[in-house]
């Protein structure tokens, strides 16, 4: 079907494995028929689907390499993430002690960048065939960077920089972290940048867990990070006129369950037609009340 529709930007927020289901909703958008968005904004696993849609990877071709060529393991520094079982627990729990003693982080993060750098062709922010924005947070200064200019591979890998697993990314005297930890919805940015019309794909949810998925200190210190976000999340007003839910029960750590994540983005989609059909009607007047589509747990 063909639209006819003003700019409008999307923008994806964080969430670990969960972010994986981004993939599944831009798949779905474009199957629909919808326009491409005229802004790409994210955070951290939001940032690196909506970098690499940006920098021209079609929703197709995200889902194949997603399903087909993605292997966290395949990215991370350390033999011990591909050690199933109690042997490779033991190995894990000691690596974990001796990485935080040593160094910043549980994994540098470089095989991630070049990752980024082979997928995203190299590009730099003006090279992008989608304008594209994401954030991290300077633990110098305690403030937000949005990155507009430069490497996207580089600032991608900024953005995903959460504490305790990967190392803080230097770049121009900073020393950054992952930009969900300052907002882990980035509206603002879009906001910043003149647009109205947008629509925001949360993956996030915050349910209560159990004792037995406390078990690390890595763990810990996520949900307790998790936790503070999800008190902080009111205070910040969202400005999308759209917003899509893709929750559901799984950890940020899920990443064996990749193909329900982006089963789950599409079928969000493919269930809210109308209400996404709404957002992207003529708006006349003053801004009416968000729109909101979504999936109920366990769904």
């Amino acid at each position: 079907m063909k639209r006819h529709i003003k700019s409008w930007a999307l923008v994806l927020s964080g969430g670990g494995a969960r972010g994986l289901a981004h993939v599944g909703v831009l798949n779905a958008l474009e199957e629909a028929g919808f326009p491409k968005p005229s802004l790409v904004v994210g955070t951290s696993m939001g940032a690196i689907v909506g970098g690499l849609y940006a920098c021209g990877m079609t929703p197709r071709e995200l889902v194949r390499f997603v399903l087909e060529d993605f292997n966290i393991a395949d990215y991370m520094d350390s033999f011990t993430f591909r050690i199933n079982g109690p042997v490779g627990k033991v190995f894990q729990t000691a690596q974990m002690l001796a990485s935080l003693a040593t160094s910043t982080g549980l994994d540098s993060g470089h095989k991630a960048l070049d990752l980024f750098r082979k997928l995203t062709g190299g590009k730099s922010f003006d090279e992008t065939a989608i304008p594209f924005r994401c954030n991290a947070v300077d633990l110098l200064g305690g403030q937000e960077v949005v990155f507009k200019t430069g490497s996207v591979a580089r600032a991608m890998r900024a953005s995903m920089s959460f504490p305790v697993f990967f190392e803080p990314f230097t770049e121009n005297g900073m020393c950054l972290v992952d930009g969900g930890l300052f907002d882990n919805m980035p509206t603002a940015i879009a906001s910043n940048e003149g647009y109205r019309h947008i629509m925001a794909v949360n993956v996030n949810n915050f349910y209560p867990v159990e004792a037995k998925d406390l078990k690390n200190g890595p763990q810990i210190i996520y949900r307790s990070i998790e936790s503070v976000l999800n008190a902080l999340r009111d205070c910040k007003a969202s400005p999308a006129e759209l917003v899509i839910d893709v929750t559901g029960d799984a950890t940020p750590f899920s990443f064996f369950r990749k193909k329900e994540f982006v089963e789950l983005g599409e079928r969000v989609v493919r269930g809210n037609l109308e209400t996404i059909e709404a957002f992207f009607k003529p708006r006349f007047g003053v801004f009416r009340k968000p729109l909101v589509a979504g999936i109920e747990k366990g769904d």
